[in-house]
């Protein structure tokens, strides 16, 4: 399986058959630029490994939410994993199977249960005791049943970042072991709640299998509980939390995790229910940016690029590693220590720090990659600055799949009070 869509030819990189220095040209900077290529082997390796066993595979919205991804992906068979009404817009919009949807999150609101139910999803992963009687009375209103998994928090450490731990009891994510029976016990009992599976979810960007099967032993152990006072499940869903490599990590591949949870889960008469994010979409998108000025002071040389953190949050929220890369590179290039920056006001803006790169010019192109998970989905207006374009490659093609905004998209929907002193 070829994983690597990004690549030097010439001295030139490349996203599939396409020269990154050509869209760049065409589209302008800051841009994104994903690999169709990439995202599907991706989401193959997971499907594919299953075999025979009875599977969804719900890619994770929240990584990378651009509907020409999503509908990639649900042409393929994928389903959605979403945390809000507007993700199961985007979903719906993508032509992603409703009956495909699982809906996640700790903060539903009334009227996105509303939306969810008349749209007729797969089922909900409820994660407290309030949302279960919310989600109970908006189904009475509606008089329609809801279909409902209980979110566990099986107190499993993913050894993450702690920013993205959800596995955990201080966490604030799911219920309990002990909780989550006298919650299941609720739902079974209620004339508006169809229990139809059990839920985990313990982190994101985790790099052994032994959490996840640590978390999966926790929830065989319940569902036998389950099992013994009449609550059959048919859907085990063991959430998302893969992680890839942002060049130092050596995370296990798709078939590698799915194998391992095939063997623990072989007596198992569920259909598995898996939402990976980050390992479909993390290495099939770059964030492509221009060099605009070269700065030195007495103790480090800056690369002032024009992406920014609003661009790309991860170095300045979790101080992330990405790998960069020039677009284009000669073989007399010195490298030099430098610091890539943005424009935006803030000390935290930064891309890397302590980086040695090639000595470079004032226009040249650099590449952060591994950008195509939480890059754009995280990315905001501050300082006002117009949000990027998304490219999407295919062979020797690529389509503008997100125009760049404009300075009249940041003031829409805003409004001068017409009050008169």
């Amino acid at each position: 399986m070829k994983e690597d869509y990004f690549y030097h030819k010439d001295g030139e990189l490349y996203c599939e058959n396409v020269p990154v220095s050509r869209i760049a040209e065409a589209v302008g900077t800051p841009l994104y630029c994903y690999s169709s290529n990439h995202l599907k082997e991706r989401f193959e390796a997971y499907d594919q490994a299953f075999g025979n066993k009875p599977h969804i595979v719900c890619f994770a919205i929240k990584a990378n939410s651009n509907i020409a991804l999503l509908n990639l992906l649900g042409r393929l068979g994928a389903g959605a994993d979403i945390v809000s009404g507007g993700e199961l817009y985007r979903a719906l919009k993508a032509g992603i199977d409703v009956k495909r949807i699982v809906y996640s999150g700790v903060g539903k609101t009334e009227e996105e249960m509303a939306y969810a139910l008349r749209e007729d999803i797969l089922m909900f992963n409820v994660e407290s005791f309030d949302e279960l009687r919310v989600l109970e009375t908006v189904a009475r209103k509606m008089g329609k049943k809801a279909r409902i998994s209980i979110r566990v928090n099986p107190d499993v450490d993913p050894k993450t970042h702690p920013y993205i731990s959800t596995g955990l009891k201080k966490n604030k994510f799911g219920l309990p072991m002990d909780q989550a029976l006298a919650a299941y016990k609720e739902a079974y009992d209620s004339k508006w709640l169809q229990v139809v599976g059990i839920d985990c979810h313990i982190g994101s960007q985790i790099l052994e299998t032994k959490p996840f099967i640590n978390a999966i032993e926790k929830i065989k152990t319940l569902i036998e509980r389950l099992s013994s006072l009449g609550i059959e499940l048919s859907l085990l869903d063991l959430g998302g939390g893969l992680g890839i490599s942002y060049g130092r990590e050596n995370p296990p591949e798709p078939q590698d995790y799915v194998a391992k949870v095939l063997k623990v889960a072989k007596d198992m008469k569920q259909t598995i229910v898996i939402e990976p994010g980050r390992s479909i979409c993390g290495n099939s998108g770059i964030l492509v940016t221009r060099l605009l000025y070269i700065k030195k002071n007495s103790q480090k040389t800056f690369y002032i690029v024009d992406a920014a953190m609003n661009d790309l949050g991860r170095p300045s929220l979790y101080d992330a590693y990405h790998e960069i890369r020039p677009v284009s590179t000669k073989k007399e290039d010195e490298a030099v220590e430098v610091d890539i920056v943005g424009p935006i006001c803030e000390t935290g803006d930064f891309l890397a720090r302590g980086r040695r790169l090639p000595s470079m010019n004032n226009g040249d192109l650099l590449a952060v990659m591994s950008a195509g998970a939480y890059g754009f989905t995280m990315s905001s207006n501050y300082n006002s600055r117009p949000r990027a374009a998304e490219v999407l490659v295919r062979g020797n093609s690529f389509e503008i799949v997100r125009r760049r905004e404009t300075y009249e998209d940041l003031i829409r929907g805003e409004k001068i009070p017409n009050w008169k002193d």
